[in-house]
């Protein structure tokens, strides 16, 4: 009787180690986000979209936005230094938006 109290205390010591390890990897990492966060970070990008698309940017399309814990990451091309500035300035005008890290370039005319 006692081997199988001690063989069931044992099995279930395993399920519960199991449990946490698996409920562990579900955790916000430094470089990996949860789900609200991941869910936060969508909004944002929509809200940096549609703020682009209302600034009526004519080449919003070739700018693409990523964001990652509220930073905003702008990347592509504008046709000119005015248009990335409006870009920029209507993705930092988009509350929740910690910062923005402008990666755009101007298109060279050839």
């Amino acid at each position: 009787m006692k081997k199988q109290s001690i063989s069931r205390l044992l099995v279930q010591l395993f399920a519960v180690a199991m449990l946490g390890a698996s409920l562990g990897a579900c955790a916000p990492t430094p470089t990996r986000r949860d789900v609200p966060e991941f869910a936060d970070d969508a909004v944002l990008t929509t809200r940096v979209k549609a703020a682009l698309a209302k600034e009526s940017i004519s080449d919003a399309a070739d700018i693409q936005v990523e964001t990652y814990r509220g930073v905003v990451q702008l990347s592509g091309f504008a046709d000119s230094p005015e248009a990335m500035q409006k870009a920029l300035n209507a993705a930092n005008g988009v509350d929740g938006v910690k910062s923005v890290k402008n990666d755009v370039r101007i298109k060279s005319s050839r």
